[in-house]
């Protein structure tokens, strides 16, 4: 029994040796990926970076041609507010022009709703003003509206 017991133990030590070498080489084989996985996770990082910069100075870009300034201002009395704070931090003409046209445009539409004779035909001019402006600011170009466009922008000139 003692050689049978030699012999197990030799098996045993075998299976040990055999087991720890698998160890080992999983492992090795665990290391070498977590590696590449952490040299992928760094490369991903950077290209996120990147990408990032790129999307914000695309933003930063967006929010400084004033074109969206002018087009917010058209939209009701609130919109026109939030483009007058807007065009404040970031001046442009194109922002400014609009902002004053509106503005006139907004004017005119309070003093024709005063008079009371003509207050519903007295609408139309105020509209169709609004809706050339948003049209020349949708289409990037500063066009001041019909019969008192210029007056706006001559009268407005400290906003």
């Amino acid at each position: 029994m003692s050689n049978d017991s030699k012999n197990l133990s030799d098996d045993l030590d075998d299976m040990i040796g055999d087991a720890k070498e698998g160890a080992k080489r999983a492992g090795d084989k665990i290391s070498s990926s977590a590696k590449e996985f952490s040299e992928d996770a760094k490369e991903f990082a950077n290209d996120a970076k990147e990408k990032a910069n790129e999307f914000a100075d695309d933003a930063k870009q967006v929010l400084s041609d004033g074109k969206n300034v002018a087009i917010i201002a058209h939209i009701t009395l609130i919109g026109w507010i939030i483009a007058i704070i807007m065009n404040s931090s970031n001046k442009t003409d194109f922002g400014s022009f609009y902002v004053r046209q509106v503005l006139g445009i907004m004017l005119l539409g309070f003093v024709c709703g005063l008079i009371p004779v003509i207050n519903l035909i007295a609408w139309i001019l105020p509209v169709a003003m609004w809706v050339m402006s948003l049209i020349g600011a949708l289409s990037g170009e500063k066009k001041p509206v019909f019969l008192l466009g210029n007056q706006f922008q001559e009268w407005f000139k400290g906003i």
